[in-house]
This record gives structure tokens, C-alpha cells and sequence, in this order.
């Protein structure tokens, strides 16, 4: 019964982790990469920034001619215009941000620091009002969130020119190392239950 119940347990757990063990050095290059690339984002902050803003004004122009299709084929005159009146605003959004780059880099730095001042203030509100399993967490959370917010909004706008793509890069940083311990770890753990079982 125990082997029956083990076998239930591992079974579709191993079948998976060798579906991806085949490719786990793809995984594991992928992580490097994403690693680099973030490494080099955070090097040169600016120039991500830009690259961020214009692949963001990019997408909106995109989402702007997708609403237009939209419109095309919408069959009720209410749905035209919705349609017509989002493509406008998304087209309008799009045009500013890739003709301006650095005024929507500064906008939307701004946006971001009340994000993390509004957020970290709520977030330490909630946990010493209700403590409750682990608030202590939610609490460092918040305290850090409301230090981004201020370290951000003091240096604004100049924080506009760096902040974007300081962040992207860290969070390129993150994904590749998550991808790298994920591969190097299914291989292992393969290696393992292959032993045990």
C-alpha cells in the first residue's frame, strides 16, 4: 500500500521534472542570459529607461490600431465608438511617450514612487492594526516600500532618468537567477528521487 501510495505521489512529479530535465540547460542559458542582461540594464540605467519607455509607446500605438480593428468590425454603434475613443487615447498615450521619452520616464517614475508611498503606508497600517500570522513580514514590506517611495519622490525628476530601467534590470537580475537555481535544482533533484526511489 505504502509503494502503491508512493508511486501515486512521485509518479507524475518525476514524469514532469523529466520532461524538463531534457531541457534544462536551455533553462539554465536562458537564466544566464536574463542575468547579463539585467546586469547591463542596471549598468547602463538611462538607456533601459529609454528602451522601456519607447517599447512601452510601442505597445500602446500597437494596442491603438488593434482597438481601431476593433472598431472596424464592431457590428453596434456603441461598440464603434468605445472602440474609436480607446484607440484614440491609447494612440495619443503612445505618440506622447515615444515622441517624449523622457517626460513619460519622469510621469511614470512619479506614478511609481506614489505606488510604493501609498502602497508601503497601507501595507504598515494593516499590520499594526490587525496583527495577524506573520504581519511582521507585511510590516518590513511596507517600511521598505515607503523608503523606495521617498528615495524615489526626493530625487525626482532626475530619479526619472534611471529609476525604470534600474528596475528592470533588477528584476531581469531576479528571473535569471530563478531560472538558473530552477534548472540546476530539477536536475539535482532528478538525480536524487532516481537514487531514493
Amino acid at each position: 500500500m505504502s509503494s502503491i501510495t508512493r508511486e501515486q505521489m512521485f509518479g507524475s512529479v518525476l514524469e514532469d521534472i523529466k520532461q524538463f530535465r531534457k531541457s534544462w540547460s536551455l533553462f539554465l542559458v536562458f537564466g544566464v542570459l536574463q542575468i547579463v542582461v539585467g546586469l547591463l540594464a542596471v549598468s547602463f540605467a538611462f538607456s533601459s529607461t529609454m528602451a522601456s519607455v519607447a517599447v512601452l509607446g510601442t505597445l500602446l500605438v500597437v494596442a491603438a490600431g488593434a482597438e481601431f480593428a476593433a472598431a472596424i468590425m464592431a457590428r453596434g454603434w456603441r461598440s464603434f465608438f468605445l472602440f474609436v475613443l480607446l484607440g484614440i487615447l491609447y494612440g495619443c498615450a503612445g505618440f506622447l511617450t515615444v515622441a517624449h521619452p523622457v517626460a513619460a520616464a519622469e510621469s511614470l517614475t512619479l506614478l511609481l514612487a506614489i505606488m510604493f508611498l501609498v502602497g508601503g503606508l497601507f501595507r504598515m497600517v494593516v499590520a499594526l492594526m490587525a496583527p495577524f500570522p506573520y504581519w511582521g513580514w507585511v510590516l518590513i514590506n511596507g517600511i521598505i516600500a515607503l523608503f523606495l517611495g521617498i528615495a524615489i519622490f526626493t530625487q525626482w525628476p532626475a530619479s526619472g532618468l534611471w529609476v525604470l530601467g534600474t528596475f528592470v534590470g533588477i528584476d531581469l537580475i531576479l528571473n535569471g537567477i530563478t531560472w538558473s537555481i530552477l534548472a540546476i535544482g530539477v536536475r539535482n533533484d532528478l538525480r536524487h528521487l532516481a537514487i531514493t526511489n
